[in-house]
Order: C-alpha cells, then sequence, then structure tokens
C-alpha cells in the first residue's frame, strides 16, 4: 500500500502528549489495572547452598590488625563450644515402586527446597507448591503460584479463541440472512446438517468442496467480532459460589529425591537419614551407607534381579558375613552417575535431572529460580584401564552425538561429554566392606565441551 509522506505531519513538529503514558497503562478496557503481587525474595530465601550451617571465619584485613584478634577469638569460641552444622537432621523413606526417596515432612520438604534445590514435589512440575495452589483453586489462598498462572493464561487464549469463533459463527449467519441464502428461523446448524458447509471443532466454517473459509467481505467481520464481544463480554470467572471453600485442607505431595541426591545428602553432607519402610512414620531403622549403595545399583539395573533383592535384604538383617551379595559392576548406571554428580556438587553447582532434554544432568549456576540451565551433562563411560583392553563395551557412534548436541542448540544449552574412567572390577565379593570414599576415588571424571561452531557467527 502506498503512503504518502508529504501529507503526513513531520515527526519533530508533533508536540508531545503528556497522557500518552497514562493511556499505555491502562488495558483496552479503560479498566483500572490490579497491582501485581511482591514476588519473594529469593537471595534472601534461598541464601544457604546446602542445608547446613556454616561459620566462617572473620574476613582478614592485612592492614588492620583488629582483624587478626577477631580471627582468633573466633577460633578460641569454636574450639571451646564447637557450633553445630546440623541444626537437622531430615528423614525419608525408600519407595521401592518408584525407585526413588520420599520426604513428607513439611519442614524438611521447604529446607530441602530451599538450601540447595534437592529434588522436586511429586504433584508439581518442579518446586513442592501443590498446596498452594489446591488453596488458591478453592479460594481459600490470595497469592497465584506460577504453575497456576501459566495454566490461567492458557486457559484465557482458549476461551478467547472459543469467543472469537462464536462471534465469527454469529456474524456470518446473520450476513447470510441478510443476503437471502438463509432463512430468518434458519441457522448454520441446520446448514451443516444438510452438507453445505462443514464446521471445525473451534468453531470454524469450511465450505465442503474445496475446503475454503466462509468469511465476510471486507473488514465488517472485525467490525461484527470486536462488536459481539463488547456486547457479551466473556465471563472467564469462576462464580465465588460455585468455589469449594475448606481451609483444611491435607498436603498430598511429598518431596521426591532421585538415587544421586539421597546418597549425596546421606553420605557426603549427612543431612539425611534413609529409612526402608514404605510408609510414613515407620519405626524402621536408618539405613547405613554400605546398604544404599548396593541398594541403589540393584535398582539401577534392569530388569531388577529379585534374587539379589532378597540376599541384600538378609544381609541387613543378620549379623554373618559369610552371607554375600551380587557385586556390583564397575560401570554401574548409579555409579557412573553418582560419580558425576559428586563432583559438580562438590564444585558448588546445582545440579538437577536432564531428562526433559535427553541428557543425564543440568547444571545451574544458583538454581532454577535464578535463571534457566547453561550446561547439559551427558556421561561417557570410557574404558581405558588395562582391565577392559580384551573386554570391549560398546561404544557411541557419531549419529548419537549429532543427535544429543542438535537437542541441546534448540534450547540453547551447551553440551558437555563427561568421560568417567572406568576403573577395574573393586567388588569382588560383596558384603558389607564398601568403602565408598576409596571407591569414588578410583574414578576419573574429564569434561568435553561441545559447541556447534558456524562459520558466519563464529569469525571473532
Amino acid at each position: 500500500m502506498a503512503v504518502d509522506l508529504e501529507a503526513q505531519t513531520p515527526v519533530q513538529d508533533a508536540k508531545p502528549d503528556s497522557t500518552l503514558p497514562q493511556l499505555q497503562d491502562k488495558p483496552a478496557s479503560n479498566a483500572p489495572r490490579k497491582p501485581r503481587p511482591q514476588r519473594p525474595n529469593f537471595n534472601q530465601l534461598h541464601a544457604k547452598p546446602i542445608p547446613l550451617d556454616v561459620y566462617p571465619l572473620p574476613a582478614f584485613i592485612p592492614h588492620n590488625p583488629i582483624s587478626i584478634v577477631r580471627i582468633a577469638f573466633t577460633l578460641i569460641r569454636h574450639s571451646l563450644f564447637s557450633p553445630s552444622s546440623h541444626m537437622a537432621v531430615h528423614k525419608a523413606y525408600f519407595s521401592h515402586e518408584t525407585q526413588s526417596v520420599h520426604v513428607t515432612d513439611p519442614a524438611s520438604i521447604r529446607a530441602l527446597w530451599e538450601h540447595g534445590f534437592w529434588g522436586k514435589g511429586s504433584l508439581s512440575r518442579s518446586e513442592p507448591q501443590w498446596l498452594a495452589s489446591e488453596k488458591k483453586r478453592r479460594g481459600v489462598a490470595e497469592d497465584k503460584t506460577s504453575a497456576e498462572v501459566t495454566q490461567n493464561r492458557r486457559e484465557e487464549r482458549r476461551q478467547f479463541k472459543l469467543e472469537r469463533a462464536r462471534a465469527q459463527r454469529e456474524a456470518i449467519e446473520q450476513q447470510l440472512k441478510q443476503e437471502g441464502k438463509l432463512e430468518v428461523d434458519a441457522s448454520i446448524e441446520e446448514l451443516v446438517e444438510d452438507g453445505h458447509v462443514t464446521e471445525s471443532p473451534r468453531g470454524t466454517i469450511y465450505t465442503p468442496g474445496a475446503g475454503d473459509e466462509v468469511t465476510l467481505n471486507g473488514d465488517s467481520i472485525a467490525s461484527e467480532v470486536g462488536k459481539s464481544l463488547t456486547e457479551n463480554p466473556p465471563d472467564w470467572v469462576e462464580d465465588d459460589d460455585e468455589i469449594e471453600k475448606d481451609v483444611a485442607i491435607k498436603d498430598q505431595e511429598h518431596l521426591q529425591l532421585n538415587l544421586e541426591e539421597a546418597f549425596y545428602l546421606a553420605y557426603a553432607l549427612g543431612a539425611l537419614e534413609v529409612v526402608g519402610s514404605g510408609t510414613e512414620g515407620s519405626s524402621s531403622s536408618v539405613l547405613p551407607t554400605w546398604y544404599l549403595v548396593r541398594l541403589f545399583a540393584l535398582h539401577a539395573t534392569s530388569p531388577l534381579p529379585q534374587e539379589g533383592m532378597q540376599q541384600l535384604q538378609t544381609t541387613l538383617t543378620t549379623t554373618s558375613s559369610s552371607i554375600s551379595t551380587p557385586p556390583i559392576a564397575p560401570d554401574n548406571q548409579f555409579i557412573l552417575r553418582y560419580v558425576v554428580y559428586h563432583h559438580f556438587r562438590s564444585l558448588g553447582w546445582v545440579v538437577r535431572p536432564g531428562i526433559k532434554f535427553a541428557v543425564d544432568f543440568l547444571l545451574y549456576l544458583r538454581g532454577p529460580a535464578f535463571h534457566h540451565a547453561e550446561f547439559a551433562i551427558m556421561i561417557v563411560p570410557s574404558y581405558s584401564h588395562e582391565h577392559w583392553k580384551h573386554n570391549k563395551k560398546e561404544s557411541k557412534d557419531w549419529w548419537w552425538l549429532h543427535r544429543v548436541n542438535r537437542v541441546q542448540s534448540a534450547v540453547f544449552k551447551t553440551l558437555v561429554l563427561v568421560y568417567v574412567e572406568v576403573p577395574a572390577p573393586w567388588d569382588e565379593g560383596g558384603g558389607k566392606d564398601v568403602h565408598v570414599g576409596g571407591v569414588l576415588g578410583s574414578y576419573k571424571v574429564r569434561e568435553v565441551v561441545v559447541k556447534r561452531w558456524s562459520p558466519n557467527r563464529n569469525r571473532d
């Protein structure tokens, strides 16, 4: 469309309108905009990276001798009155059905999530917030959760599309009646039943032969739709009388930890105690570390060896050392995954499962509440030890790497191949003699960053 530039008013001659910002801030309906709820202070809420209390020494200032006195006083006080880093040891139980560890205490759930982003809500996408969403749905709470805001936006878009299709349908029906192609008492339903036109599930009218969409001529369809929406605005808000209000809502959600997270909390940090019972509030004893290693390693194999599970249960209940369990393979999936998980968690990264992006783990600098994950971790076993020279293992091919890298490039994440050097078999007889520290020391980890190189974008 041609535009007459000379007929338009020059930009430099236009006077600024002081009312323009006020008009832009208000919606099209001139209704007052509701104030947005204040977001929580994530820096204060997630100040602790791990569920432990640390007591750092005062800073040393070379030109200030008083700092030396403060450091000495702190060391003496900690020597006489040693502070405790484990203010609370959380309880959890192992679930054989889901092959994960469940935390059911509400205080422990919030502490583990806020202090390191451990686990996920069993009824939520990530953060355990089912109870807040349920209270909001029943009209008890006032604040909206992030998942509920996303769901409301999707519902509003769906309702708008339905209302727009209904308005177009009414406008087309009115136009056909004015042109005499449709009787006054008739409707489009009769045309659909007779086969003259077809209707999609979304309410769009089409001609049965060519499949063209039936619309009004010119711009009258836009005016008719706008007029219909103005006269009959869609009511997308539930009636207050239909809202179920029940203040006493029982929280049905628990925190679900994967095997690597649970073992790191129990072994490396000592902040979690895992019991073997499948029910909450049981008096089962705490499972030792050697049992957790063998239990998680058995559940990492498929199908689950039932005979090995019975032997492991017998070994836990008896004091005899003659009963042995199936040995753990050095390239067991749980062992390899935990080696990588322990490596990056010890370096300060927040490690989350990466099954959504077809990788093993995702690395967050501070956590999912602050920004998206930047690195995607894919574990690759490396059999360069002398023991594996005559025992060849299946290796990855080029097409596997291309598929994984293609997915990470689409989601703007950097692919990191983590090669884990698999040692010789270290668990020959099984039993209770599992030195976890020595086992972890026999593995070596190497990181290789894979980035897509483009000659047009990577010239500098």
